[in-house]
């Protein structure tokens, strides 16, 4: 058996190395007693025993997932005229804002406030009001409008700006 030197205080190590992750420095192989400063980690082997991703414990992993962000949340602008809308949808069912509060199980202070313009509602709250009083409060820039066969479109830099050229 090939002798290792342990990476943490590089004495030769006897019997079986330990592959340990010490303050989320990369997995090192190390003898027991440096074992104890760190976080096991063991080596998965992938196929035809090839290694693997490393996991804490030994537990298998997940795939990374990537972090989302806030531009992974945004689905458009709420519309300018988001409370008359709610309130005129509100009244032609003929139910209070009370009524609309229980229905989407939020406070009926939250429907006022948005009613009167005070709040923006939050996109799960948003989402609650339109289902419930079948309204869109989305801008549908870019989005084809049935029946209509037109597109609208975006401004974009390029139509507002003008370049100086020497």
């Amino acid at each position: 058996m090939k002798s290792e030197q342990c990476e943490a205080c590089g004495q030769i190590i006897k019997g079986r190395s330990k592959t340990v992750r010490i303050e989320g420095s990369t997995p090192m192989k190390v003898c027991d007693r440096c074992a104890r400063l760190g976080t096991e980690v063991q080596v998965q082997t992938g196929p035809r025993g090839t290694p693997g991703r490393m996991t804490p414990g030994g537990s298998p992993s997940a795939p990374p997932r990537r972090k989302r962000d806030v531009f992974d949340f945004i689905e458009g602008d709420i519309v300018e005229d988001y409370a008359d809308r709610i309130r005129e949808a509100r009244l032609e069912r003929g139910i209070s804002q009370k009524e609309l509060a229980l229905e989407i199980k939020e406070k009926e202070h939250l429907i006022r406030k948005i009613e009167n313009g005070d709040l923006t509602p939050e996109d799960a709250v948003r989402k609650k009001i339109e289902a419930a009083l079948e309204i869109r409060l989305i801008d549908s820039d870019g989005i084809v409008a049935e029946g209509t066969g037109t597109e609208k479109t975006q401004t974009t830099l390029g139509d507002v700006i003008r370049v100086k050229r020497k």
